[in-house]
């Protein structure tokens, strides 16, 4: 049985399918881990959510900050713009309901302790353990799953509060929690988020640093396992595997084999 990682697919069915090929996916002995950003600017949106749906028993997927764009678009609760223009096929598909409460139902970080692994869209908090990265994921999860998600999603727009606090209650502490585990690349050296600059780590600000170089994270050796940002590009090392890999902009759609010592990377082409 083997555990594969791929990277953000925005709707980049064709290559999608194309990797699957190429590492041999068996969907009856093998997982998928996806790390969210399913739809949206890509050309199939519909297609990769509904075979993505089909694959329910042997995937595990954390929601990204389009899904939610999605899921806000869906509720009638984000105004319909140019930028989601590539998902108008889907949300105008009669399916697009079910989907979404699909969609809506999954997690936003996820943890195999055989592995020693957290999934997450884009980032985890350096003061967060593990455990409480999990916790702070099922307080969005619970408000995503209850019956006024839809003003939950209406709320999470904006980048304040831009610092972590045990004090932060109600959408306040939502919004930032969502921030962190779906917009997060950069913090300030006082640990406040840095969610304007999307470019890679050498052309930051001097006070900028990447979450995950962050001095004494409260994580650990845990490997974290991420996407959402391209500009960055493929990092595997044995404690940080970063998968988003451009393909949306033509460059690749990477996977990487998980299970083994030395990680495996398989890329196809991207969207072209």
């Amino acid at each position: 049985m083997a555990v594969y990682a791929i990277g953000d697919l925005q709707g980049c069915y064709d290559p999608f399918r194309r990797l699957l090929d190429e590492i041999r996916f068996d969907p009856s002995k093998d997982t998928l881990w996806l790390v969210g950003d399913l739809v949206n600017r890509g050309p199939k949106s519909l297609k990769t959510l509904r075979f993505v749906r089909e694959l329910d028993d042997s995937l595990i997927m954390v929601l990204g900050n389009h899904d939610l764009h999605l899921l806000a678009l869906e509720a009638g609760v984000l105004r319909f713009g140019k930028r989601f223009g590539m998902m108008t096929k889907l949300l105008n598909a009669p399916d697009a309901a079910d989907l979404c409460a699909w969609l809506r139902h999954r997690p936003l970080a996820h943890y195999d302790s055989k592995l020693d692994t957290l999934l997450v869209h884009a980032g985890t908090y350096p003061t967060w353990t593990v455990k409480k990265t999990l916790a702070c994921a099922a307080e969005v999860e619970t408000a995503l799953r209850s019956s006024d998600y839809a003003t939950l999603l209406g709320k999470m727009y904006g980048n304040e509060p831009s610092v972590w606090s045990e004090s932060l209650t109600g959408y306040k502490r939502l919004r930032f929690i969502i921030n962190c585990l779906t917009r997060m690349r950069f913090l300030t050296k006082q640990r406040h988020l840095a969610l304007n600059f999307s470019g890679t780590p050498f052309a930051a600000r001097k006070n900028l640093t990447p979450w995950f170089l962050y001095p004494d994270v409260a994580w650990g050796d845990t490997r974290i396992v991420f996407g959402h940002w391209a500009a960055l590009g493929l990092t595997v090392l044995p404690h940080l595997v970063s998968l988003d890999t451009g393909c949306l902009w033509g460059r690749q759609l990477t996977a990487v084999r998980l299970d083994k010592k030395r990680p495996r990377v398989i890329q196809v082409e991207g969207q072209r």
